[in-house]
C-alpha cells in the first residue's frame, strides 16, 4: 500500500520506494560482507583520488591558460 509520506519524515516519496530502497541498500550491505577477495588500503585509494584529482586540476589550468 502506497502512503505518501512528508519530506519532514522521510527522504523518500512513499512507504513503497523506503522498503524498496531499505531492500536493495540491505542487499547490498549483504553482498559486500559476503565479498572474500581482499580490501584496498586506505593510503592506495587516496593515492590514486589525489591523482585523478591533479590529472583534472592540470587539464582545468591548461584550458585556463
Amino acid at each position: 500500500m502506497k502512503k505518501t509520506l512528508s519530506p519532514i519524515e522521510s527522504e523518500f516519496a512513499t512507504t513503497d520506494e523506503a522498503e524498496a530502497y531499505h531492500r536493495w541498500f540491505c542487499a547490498k550491505v549483504q553482498a559486500s560482507l559476503a565479498d572474500s577477495r581482499q580490501g584496498v588500503a586506505h593510503d592506495r585509494v587516496m593515492a590514486e583520488i589525489d591523482a585523478v584529482i591533479e590529472a583534472a586540476e592540470s587539464v582545468l589550468n591548461a584550458k585556463r591558460s
